[in-house]
């Protein structure tokens, strides 16, 4: 994946929230980043937009979802009437019953106001709600943005059964909750042990005490790619992150993120983004 494919935060990423308003232009370049996006679609024609390799022609009102880590791209709206808000994967890998909703809406990435009008009457007025505590000088307002966005997210939850069949059509996520729970637990296992002896897929089976084949294949299905490949991902996203704010040694670095040698962490970090490790850290130097 290209560098230039990828968009560093938008925000303090030591911050759980933030909302965009008023930006400029009918369209943004494709890209993907790790924390997630909400679009309320604004006033005007076209809408059109589109997340991984589907398209969205969309109406004034409607909602665009845009999980951690998709492509998406504006291809032609207007923008400045848009109302986007953005929170971090911390942020929604906090709680179990967020990471739960996040994963069964994996899929989903447009609410239509005409085939779900009361649940999109209801979405915009928290969104509204949110929109005005953020530009408020109320204090705490992030911890309540955040509360609001739990309620947006309460809300989708409590509407679930309008999207079953729509979901099943595209890829079921039908998992128990046991199950569920089960993969969560060792996909938080292995962000807070990147250095751990043995994160092999056999060794994180057994943790969620099933099959290695089938932790294969529910994790495929729950996380959108293979396990080899989310945890390079997880890897990279550590490295990122310590490259743009730690000055320790680029090997010290490779290690923390979980890369067992130098050659590995450059090979993988190249085809990620394009460039070396040290290149990117000096995106961040300061004159």
């Amino acid at each position: 994946m290209d560098y230039s494919q990828y968009e560093v935060y938008d925000f303090d990423n030591t911050s759980a929230f933030n909302l965009l308003k008023g930006a400029h232009g009918r369209s943004y370049k494709r890209h993907w980043h790790s924390y997630g996006e909400i679009v309320l679609v604004g006033e005007g024609h076209p809408n059109v937009f589109m997340v991984n390799q589907n398209t969205y022609n969309l109406a004034p009102g409607d909602f665009v979802l845009i999980w951690p880590r998709e492509m998406h791209e504006a291809i032609d709206t207007n923008l400045e009437d848009n109302t986007i808000i953005q929170f971090s994967n911390a942020f929604m890998n906090s709680l179990f019953d967020l990471q739960r909703i996040m994963h069964f809406y994996r899929n989903l990435h447009v609410i239509c106001k005409n085939n779900h009008p009361e649940l999109v009457a209801k979405l915009k007025a928290i969104t509204h709600r949110m929109e005005k505590y953020f530009y408020s000088d109320t204090p705490n307002k992030e911890l309540k943005c955040c509360m609001v966005l739990m309620h947006f997210m309460m809300k989708l939850d409590e509407y679930k059964s309008e999207f079953v069949s729509e979901l099943n059509s595209m890829e079921n996520n039908g998992f128990s909750e046991d199950i569920t729970r089960r993969m969560i637990s060792v996909t938080d296992y292995i962000k807070h042990n990147l250095t751990a002896d043995d994160l092999s897929q056999a060794k994180m089976a057994q943790m969620a005490g099933i099959s290695k084949d089938y932790f294969s294949r529910i994790f495929k299905s729950m996380v959108g790619m293979n396990y080899s490949k989310w945890l390079n991902m997880i890897r990279m996203e550590k490295a990122t992150e310590l490259l743009a704010v730690d000055d320790r040694p680029l090997t010290e670095i490779a290690m923390l993120s979980g890369f067992q040698s130098i050659p590995s962490f450059n090979r993988v970090f190249r085809a990620e983004k394009g460039m070396s490790p040290g290149e990117y850290r000096g995106l961040f130097v300061k004159d």
